[in-house]
């Protein structure tokens, strides 16, 4: 058989990766998404860009540009290489790490000048004795529980928090450029109660140590708080889920990606047969099935399996079946001219169509911050100019 009697042979040879599932990205969306959430901003609160996870997934190399574009200077990462490639894109501003790090961690992350959260004995005498070493603190920033996360601050609502906080400031208290905290609730009662705790704490660390207000940023904002009706007392709103338009889209923040795939093959079954492992679906007429190349190894869980659905040629169609590692089964009986290589639409719009965030969180029984952070590492990115 040659070339000539195969059109799509030549296309296929001269193209280096065809991908079998892919992220599409919208640059120009997150940058109308930050320019709506900075005009959210309370008057002299800063807006902190988070970029953690590869910037949810849609790569922290396209998304500083944006930031930079619009005069943002702060971002957040969690890990060294985030701060690696955040410094690599040519942010010159703030890097907060918004978690706290190990001791290799912190001592790795220097050269970036990343600020770091110190809520513990032993990170504070490391950064003391790194100072003393002659190194270069960036900042950092004290972190309180307030009651809240129980994750990675420090709850000096004990006797025993109060003397290691006390501890804390008199090993690096000159290097503290902030205090932070994490809400563990956005609800209006909750969010309330959390900001009326955390200042308490913040009053509390500021009457027993020589650290001053001005000098100070005091933060526990977020993109859920920055929303909220309840406005918190935050110099800093660090945001993730609002920049990727996943809140709020009445307000007309947009999703910033979508997930595809392509149908690989068709094929009629009889009433009877069964459908994917442990035989999960026995079909009740007979029907047109297609495999479209996307699985669990892509990020689409088998909580998929049960009422999940796919666009193609604009209409849902269900997936049947167990979640299988590179491919899903989907019943396209009701698409008569359906064709191998169309394109399925596992998450955004295809016509006049559309699988929306609140579907989507249903399907996958997750939130869509998990969810883009998860096909934004593991599919191939397009970005859509």
């Amino acid at each position: 058989m040659t070339k000539s009697s195969l059109p799509m042979l030549d296309n296929f040879l001269t193209n280096d990766i065809v991908h079998a599932s892919w992220c599409e990205v919208f640059p120009e969306r997150i940058a109308q998404n930050l320019r709506l959430a900075r005009g959210l901003l309370p008057e002299g609160a800063q807006f902190l860009a988070v970029l953690k996870a590869d910037a949810y997934g849609h790569g922290i190399s396209r998304v500083v540009p944006i930031i930079m574009e619009q005069g943002v200077n702060y971002v957040g990462i969690t890990s060294n290489s985030e701060a690696k490639a955040v410094r690599a894109a040519g942010f010159t501003g703030t890097v907060m790490r918004v978690r706290t790090a190990t001791s290799q961690e912190i001592e790795g992350a220097m050269p970036e000048q990343v600020q770091e959260q110190v809520s513990t004995l032993f990170t504070a005498q490391m950064i003391a004795g790194a100072a003393r070493s002659g190194a270069k603190i960036a900042g950092v920033h004290l972190s309180l529980n307030a009651r809240g996360m129980s994750r990675d601050g420090l709850e000096i609502a004990t006797q025993e928090g109060r003397e290691t906080c006390m501890e804390i400031l008199d090993l690096i208290g000159p290097h503290i450029v902030g205090i932070t905290s994490h809400f563990p609730s956005n609800t209006p009662v909750d969010l309330l109660e959390s900001d009326r705790q955390f200042q308490d704490d913040v009053d509390w660390v500021f009457a027993h140590s020589r650290l001053q207000r001005t000098d100070i940023q005091v933060h526990a904002g977020s993109s859920l708080s920055l929303v909220s009706d309840h406005k918190v007392t935050t110099d800093i709103f660090r945001c993730g889920a609002i920049l990727y338009g996943i809140l709020k889209q009445e307000l007309g923040f947009r999703s910033t990606m979508e997930l595809k795939s392509r149908v690989t093959n068709i094929t009629s079954y009889p009433k009877g047969s069964t459908t994917g492992y442990d035989r999960a679906i026995i079909l009740q007429s007979d029907r047109q099935l297609a495999n479209v190349s996307i699985g669990y190894s892509n990020g689409i869980s088998r909580v998929f399996f049960g009422d999940s659905t796919v666009l193609i040629h604009g209409q849902r169609v269900p997936i049947l079946g167990k979640i299988s590692m590179n491919t899903i089964t989907v019943d396209v009986t009701e698409i008569p001219d359906i064709a191998v290589g169309d394109e399925a639409v596992i998450f955004g719009r295809q016509g006049g169509a559309c699988i929306d965030g609140p579907i989507m969180e249903r399907q996958a029984d997750t939130i869509m911050a998990d969810l883009f952070a998860d096909w934004g590492l593991r599919n191939q990115r397009i970005y859509i100019e």
